[in-house]
């Protein structure tokens, strides 16, 4: 009985549950997804393979972006050397961002050597302070090129 009652239980858990869902955008133009309606949302009209309340199956869907009949379409030779060109080019541009990095991080290294007539304490010493500071826009440069290489690398290995 006990059995029943626990195989009854778990199998209402395992229904299939349907919610309308609302396709939302506010005035700065953000989407975001709900259940419930709200001022700008629209309801999605989403297609399941369960029946519909008429009693007949609903029609397969149509891709999501369908390209209209007289889009231009590009042959696989033209589409291999365009690739191979786009290849080509970030190449270029990984090469000629590492002989940036390379130079922005020798600029690092000469300005860190360097020390101005400001920065030196009253006794004689080394003010760190106002070297890191006078430093740190060549450390932001040498940043902003490694993450530049990273960007290029990534985009060569999404490459087909």
């Amino acid at each position: 009985m006990k059995k029943t009652i626990l195989l009854l239980s778990l199998a209402a858990f395992a229904l299939p549950s349907f919610a309308d869902i609302y396709k939302c955008a506010d005035d700065a133009g953000h989407i975001t997804f709900s259940n419930t309606t709200s001022k700008g949302c629209k309801r999605l009209n989403l297609d399941s393979d369960s029946p519909s309340s008429s009693g007949t199956a609903k029609a397969p869907r149509a891709a999501a972006n369908p390209s209209p009949a007289n889009f231009p379409r590009v042959d696989g030779g033209t589409q291999r050397a365009r690739d191979n060109d786009r290849r080509a080019i970030l190449e270029q541009e990984l090469a000629a961002e590492q002989k940036n990095l390379e130079a922005a991080k020798k600029d690092v290294t000469e300005q860190e050597a360097m020390v101005q007539p400001g920065e030196r304490n009253v006794g004689g010493g080394i003010n760190g302070a106002k070297v890191a500071e006078r430093v740190q826009p060549y450390k932001d440069k040498v940043q902003l090129h490694e993450r530049n290489i990273e960007a290029i690398r990534k985009e060569i290995a999404n490459l087909r």
